[in-house]
């Protein structure tokens, strides 16, 4: 049926390659334009009705996008866009919890924080861009990073499971929050909503801009991760690259929206776990098994355990 269905939409693809980058790049370039003009005039905290809008906007327009990779594509291809924005998105509930540690440590009023995350999602397209392309780059001269791309999301995974959120906790004490506060001259005091200040001749950071490269070198590691598994996905690097951005684009919204209660969903970390472990040995399964596992499996492994993950951490929070 799949093989059909995907037959028919391979067929009716009208567009070249380099259309389908230009109209993901008006489409990116609107909503983030939306986002900033629209939403996010002021410094102000946005309002709970506010943001929830706003991150409908942005799954709304992820999923449109999505069914316009099944008609260009193909629906394999398509269900592999949906697997590569699922796990991209539940990954940035982990970078959400991570988030909200840096604003504290840092002292970072949520008035301010909008325009942190915002400068801090334009660094994480192009950062992302970087590292894609040199994935690409890597797989189509050495097929065999795709086995070390398994190995390390299989390694992610069961570090997920085994890792308690005790030992995540105390952000000030990471290696990166001390390298950065050593590196660079910072004002200990907010300066408005200004990120860089001369003062004796001097430039330095404030807090604000010692924020925004905190989450870009927490971008980057989470990187590490997210990359290798949509990789083992999909090597199709319009994919790759348009659900990557698609389920980071919505981040700053579902930041305020979830930030308060990221932490009560207990279960969805050991789910993503399960996924990246399932992303990372699903390379092994034609050799040890003799089948290939399709795009629409991917899918419903992936789409399944993040429900119930969210679904059991909601029940045993509501009797708890």
């Amino acid at each position: 049926m799949f093989e059909k269905l995907n037959e028919l939409f391979t067929n009716h693809t009208i567009l070249s390659q380099e259309s389908m980058w230009v109209i993901f790049g008006i489409v990116v370039l609107a909503l983030l334009f939306f986002d900033l003009f629209v939403f996010n005039r002021k410094n102000e905290v946005p309002n709970f009705m506010h943001t929830l809008i706003l991150c409908i906007l942005y799954i709304a327009a992820a999923c449109l996008f999505g069914v316009f990779v099944i008609y260009e594509k193909g629906i394999d291809l398509g269900m592999d866009y949906f697997t590569g924005f699922l796990v991209e998105k539940s990954l940035s509930l982990d970078n959400i919890f991570i988030m909200s540690l840096v604003f504290a440590s840092i002292g970072v009023p949520r008035e301010y924080q909008h325009r942190v995350l915002f400068w801090g999602i334009l660094g994480a397209i192009v950062m992302r861009a970087i590292l894609i392309y040199v994935g690409e780059a890597l797989i189509a001269n050495f097929h065999w990073v795709l086995y070390v791309f398994s190995v390390i999301l299989v390694y992610t995974g069961i570090k997920m499971l085994v890792t308690k959120d005790e030992e995540e906790g105390n952000f000030k004490e990471s290696k990166v929050y001390k390298f950065i506060a050593k590196t660079f001259r910072i004002t200990k005091k907010l300066h408005g909503e200004h990120f860089i200040i001369e003062k004796g001749n001097k430039y330095y950071m404030t807090p604000l801009f010692f924020a925004l490269i905190v989450i870009e070198t927490m971008d980057v590691i989470f990187a590490l991760d997210s990359i290798p598994a949509i990789f083992l996905i999909t090597q199709d690097v319009f994919v790759v690259y348009t659900s990557n951005i698609f389920a980071i684009l919505g981040l700053r919204a579902l930041y305020f929206l979830l930030e308060a209660v990221v932490h009560k969903f207990k279960y969805l970390k050991p789910a993503l776990a399960i996924i990246l472990v399932f992303i990372g040995l699903k390379i092994f399964v034609p050799k040890l098994f003799g089948f290939e596992l399709e795009a629409i499996h991917s899918l419903s492994v992936t789409f399944g355990l993040l429900f119930g993950g969210i679904a059991f951490s909601v029940i045993k929070d509501k009797k708890a």
